[in-house]
């Protein structure tokens, strides 16, 4: 039977130091899954710093996993040991403290997992699982967008009717919606600074803008001006993100919707004042108590893997890489090995990347 080792930091904001951590017991519905490679998210520098999902210390981090399945659970059929896998780990389990992938072993819900193509290394397919999911809550549930979901072929000479803004296309989120609205025959449009502008033209946007400029929402206005708009995703959570994106919603024809990414705690970040005609709605409700909103953020293994995204999707996972219509983005970079590196990897991720993902590979 092989023992299990996690990066546990003992206060928050405190050191990790790596050490002997319970094998994950499966519930009946979730894979156990022998980590590869981690990828890390500012979700993962929410809970080193704050403790956000973690009921006691010490904890562990990491919404990302890529590795090789070593148990199934009674119920999880889809997949055997052995398989190359990507997935998200389960924050939902109440009765564990190591929920994250930051460690050797991790479980995962089997509806969150998909399989790895064998052409993809563990390395790049780590950078994409909560992104997915992320991006496909805003884009693809009814409650959000409500979009097509995405199939398994970019036909550029298609006439698309439809037109999706993205703001912030370079991050990982973005990066996802980017690909995923072009898999669902949209034309997008996107934001970003200038040096990635080729990089989300590469993911497919058709437009893209300099997020910094102060005639940002004019620029988008009239060079969208008479497409019938799908809608904005903002996968950047600010308040001027918010208000920019639903001044454009309100003067463009078409979904006057804004979906957006989880909120801080609180509401400093959503603005008070905003066009009556357009809805804004988040990946999580902002008026809930902490724990709910704990809850609710992980629902990443809770409210997608169940309904009309989630199964859908991971399903489409598989084969849309091997197509090249998913790719893995943004690029990875290798901090470090073995999981004395997690500790340099959320010291980066706090100072913010752009158009990357940082990993650590656990050989």
């Amino acid at each position: 039977m092989p023992t299990n080792q996690a990066a546990w930091f003992h206060s928050n904001g405190g050191p990790f130091t790596v050490g002997e951590a319970p094998m994950p017991q499966l519930a009946r519905d979730e894979v156990l899954i022998r980590s590869h490679a981690i990828a890390f998210n500012p979700a993962d520098v929410a809970v080193w710093k704050s403790g956000l999902f973690t009921t006691s210390l010490p904890a562990t981090v990491g919404c990302d996993v890529a590795g090789i399945i070593a148990a199934v659970g009674q119920s999880a059929l889809k997949f055997k040991v052995g398989d190359r896998v990507l997935g998200v780990p389960n924050w939902s389990a109440e009765d564990r403290i190591n929920k994250g992938s930051g460690q050797l072993y991790c479980a995962a819900f089997e509806g969150l997992t998909a399989k790895l193509p064998e052409n993809v290394e563990f390395t790049d397919g780590c950078v994409l699982p909560l992104a997915l999911c992320t991006a496909a809550s805003s884009l693809f549930q009814k409650d959000n967008l409500g979009l097509p979901l995405p199939g398994l072929y970019l036909n550029s000479s298609k006439t698309e009717t439809k037109v999706l803004l993205v703001w912030g296309g370079s991050s990982s989120v973005g990066s996802c919606a980017i690909q995923m609205a072009r898999a669902s025959g949209l034309t997008v449009a996107t934001t970003c600074s200038a040096r990635n502008f080729e990089y989300c033209r590469d993911l497919g946007a058709a437009y893209v803008f300099d997020y910094t400029s102060s005639t940002v929402v004019e620029d988008i206005v009239k060079h969208l001006e008479g497409q019938e708009s799908a809608g904005v995703f903002t996968a950047i959570i600010s308040a001027e993100s918010i208000t920019k994106s639903a001044e454009i919603a309100h003067r463009l024809h078409g979904n006057k919707h804004v979906a957006t990414v989880i909120p801080p705690m609180g509401s400093s970040q959503v603005p008070s004042r905003l066009p009556e005609d357009v809805q804004i709605s988040f990946f999580c409700h902002i008026h809930e108590t902490r724990l709910l909103i704990i809850l609710r953020l992980a629902g990443w293994s809770t409210h997608i893997k169940d309904d009309e995204v989630g199964p859908p999707l991971f399903g489409w996972i598989p084969e849309a890489l091997t197509k090249g219509v998913l790719r893995c983005k943004p690029n990875p970079e290798v901090v470090g090995q073995g999981l004395e590196a997690v500790q340099q990897a959320v010291e980066r991720m706090e100072k913010g990347v752009s158009a990357t993902k940082l990993i650590v590979e656990i050989p």
